[in-house]
Parts: C-alpha cells; structure tokens; sequence
C-alpha cells in the first residue's frame, strides 16, 4: 500500500478550477454517507429545490480521481471517492469548498473483467460507506478494507478468497456494504458461493454469517419489518430477510438471476412492502408477514410491463419511479399498491439512470451525461430541467448539496453549482 500526502505540485495537475462562488453555502448539513444515502432510499432531506431551476449549472471545481462507478459520500466538509487509477485502486479524501487534497490512499488491485463487460472497465463498481469515523470500501475484488476518515490509515481488511477461492462474481463485486450500528455487513462470494456477513465495524471480526449462495450485484438493506430489524438480501439466487443482530435467516423467496438476467438493482422498501425489480423479468410486490412466530411472504402483484435492469428506483409522494431497460430505456412511474403504470416516458433514453428524490422532484443522472429533473407526479411525464454535466459515461451516483451537486464521470469529480 502506498501513501500519499498532498503536495503543490498534485494539487496543481489535479484541480482543473477551483472557482469558490460567493453565494454557495457552507453545505454544512450535508451527510450523505453512502450508497442511496443514509437509508438507503435516495431521498436528500436537506435539499430544498429552487422557486425556479437555473437555465445551466456553473463549475466550481473538477478533479481528476480515477475511474469507477462508485458514489462519492460527503460528510463535514469533506468529499471522500473509490476510484481506480492504472493498476491500483485509490481512495479520495477532498475538501468539499476547492477540491484540494486532504489525502490520497492507493493499492495494487489486479483485475480482469469477464466477457462482455469490457465497456464497464475494471471498476471499483461499488460504493463506499462511513459510519463512526470510518469509511468502508470494496474493491471490485470483493476485498472490503476499513480507513480512518480523518487521516486515511488502514484500519484493517476483511478477503473472503481463503473461502471461496475468489471474493467476487463474474463481473466484479458491486454489492455495496452497509453499516447498521457497530456491524458493517456486506455479501462476499463469487457466483454459486458465498455468504452474508457481519463484521464488528472496529476490528473486523466476523460477529455472523448467513446462507450459502454467491452474491449478486445488488446491494442490501437494512429496514424494520414487524417490529424486527433485518437486512434485506439479493442473492444470485433467492431474497431473503435476516435478522440484523442474530443472522438468523427469517423469510425468503426465490428470485434467481442466471448467466443472461443478473440480479441487479437495489430493492425498495416502502410500507411494509419490497419492490424487486428484475432485468427481463418485471417488477414484484413482496410482503413479509409475521404469524405466531413464523414468516411468511405474500406477492399481491407481478407486472411485467416495465423491469428494471442496472437502475435502482426510488420513493417520491407514495409512487415508485425507475428506468425500465424495456424500449431502450424509458422513465416510468408505478402505483406501488397495485402495480399499475402510471406513466411512461420517451423510449431511447439511454442505459442507464442514477435516481435520487427530493421534494416534488426525482433527480435523474443518465449515463450520456444529462441531468434531468423531472417532476414526481403521477399525472405524466414531466421534465423541469435538464443539464450537461459531463461529455462522457456518468453511471456512478450523484451527489446533492445544499445548492449544489457532485458528479462523477468516467475520470473526473465534479462540483457543480446551482447558483445562477
């Protein structure tokens, strides 16, 4: 492992502008620390939309940090990105205001990407978390290693390949971990084997593991069901709900990916129900429900109009909004008690879309470098503003600030302004 410490002459060569507006705020409130935020659902509780959206967004600063579809997370004043550079992948500590280099961690991570995923490069694919002065991080290599996120030193390192011969599937880990308490809690594995398990966040001990199937590419959750705090868990082949502090198995339900149809997206938790989405395979309504101590899961609904491929769907006012891969991408919104499609929107819109939720607003990142805001309505489809934010791939998650959003590109990070 190599340590970096900023230095003029990088701070030169990375920060392409850093032009501090005086009209932005301090972004003093903004936490957002981890992958869909801090409960994983996508909605940013800080962010208040404008009276009137400006007509372009202004650069305040742009760094080069690598490539890599993970989110960057942002907590007191700094902004923290899992990146990878040449051979080795990188961890970003920057400071929010300028973009200057707080420090900079990097590692050897040889990889070789699996047939047909060229396009998506060596990654890393998934995002970090921070939780309790640590960041937690993922190599596309299914090694999960814990920093200190005032000074950058390696904590300690968690690689399941003594037990699964190799710590990822096919295509590279993308499962993002979550920390719930003193626990960081990811799936490790590669394709057929693996398991879901929890690790003490201070020392990297294993406190319990559950299951026996590979990961997916999808990440967990961690909700309240009955009463019961459990994760929510993808696997390669079933979903399952597991209780968060025992790792006792309480409900699953089969839902296999194959070779073709990968288990992707994240599953959305709203009202007691979970919305999996599938790629070529629909979107199901899961009910877990608790009987005189057994569980069981009832399935209201299975429409197959639209499905979700890559893109995790998000909650606004009670409807669901996603990107069914189904006509070439097209937005679309869905009642979640009946699965009924409210609307559609355009098809040919592009691969992929990153989403995030605000008041009376789904914010959407497309993969071709455009900012859409559309309105979270189920009247229609309704766009409210649009901007370029990038010239090439924009498949990692955004990030809002008060007035304010980080994206990250192919190579670059982003800050944008809302300033007019």
């Amino acid at each position: 492992m190599k340590s970096h410490l900023p230095a003029l002459a990088l701070l030169a060569s990375l920060v392409v502008s850093a032009h501090c507006f005086a009209g932005d705020p301090p972004d003093a409130g903004v936490r957002w620390t981890g992958w869909l935020g801090p409960n994983r659902d996508g909605w940013v509780s800080y962010f208040k939309p404008p009276a009137k959206w400006p007509k372009e967004l202004k650069q305040v600063w742009r760094v080069e940090v690598g490539t890599g579809y993970g989110s960057p997370l942002v907590a007191d004043g700094r902004v923290y990105q899992h990146a990878r550079q040449g051979d080795d992948e990188v961890v970003w500590c920057l400071d929010l205001k300028t973009g200057a280099v707080k420090w900079r961690q990097s590692y050897p991570t040889p990889f070789k990407e699996g047939g047909g995923a060229e396009y998506h490069g060596k990654g890393p694919k998934s995002s970090p978390s921070l939780a309790g002065g640590r960041l937690f991080t993922i190599s596309v290599t299914g090694i999960l290693t814990a920093w200190d996120a005032a000074s950058g030193k390696r904590l300690w390192q968690f690689d399941s390949s003594d037990r699964f011969k190799k710590s990822h599937p096919r295509w590279g880990a993308a499962m993002s971990p979550i920390v719930d308490g003193d626990r960081v809690i990811a799936h490790f594995g590669t394709d057929r084997r693996g398991a879901l398990i929890a690790l003490d966040a201070a020392t990297g001990k294993e406190v319990w593991r559950q299951g026996d199937f590979g990961p997916s590419y999808s990440s967990p959750l961690v909700v309240e069901i009955h009463g019961v705090r459990q994760v929510i868990d993808w696997n390669e082949r079933t979903l399952a709900g597991v209780d968060a502090k025992s790792g006792r198995k309480l409900w699953n339900v089969s839902a296999p990916g194959d070779f073709i149809d990968q288990n992707m997206p994240t599953p959305v938790f709203h009202d007691g129900r979970v919305l999996l989405g599938a790629e070529n395979r629909g979107i199901r309504c899961l009910v877990p429900r608790l009987e005189n101590g057994e569980w069981d899961v009832d399935e209201p609904w299975h429409q197959t109009k639209a499905a979700l491929n890559m893109s995790t769907a998000v909650m606004n006012g009670g409807l669901l909004y996603g990107f069914s891969h189904y006509g070439k991408g097209r937005f679309f919104c869905l009642d979640p008690k009946t699965g009924d499609i409210l609307w559609e929107g355009p098809e040919r819109t592009g691969d992929n879309v990153m989403f995030l939720s605000i008041p009376g607003h789904v914010v959407a990142l497309v993969n071709d470098g455009m900012l859409r805001i559309i309105a979270a309505s189920g009247a229609g489809y309704r766009e409210v503003a649009s901007y370029r934010v990038a010239e090439d791939r924009t498949w990692a998650p955004p990030v809002l600030l008060d007035r304010g959003i980080l994206v990250k590109d192919l190579e670059h990070l982003t800050r944008w302004s809302l300033a007019e």
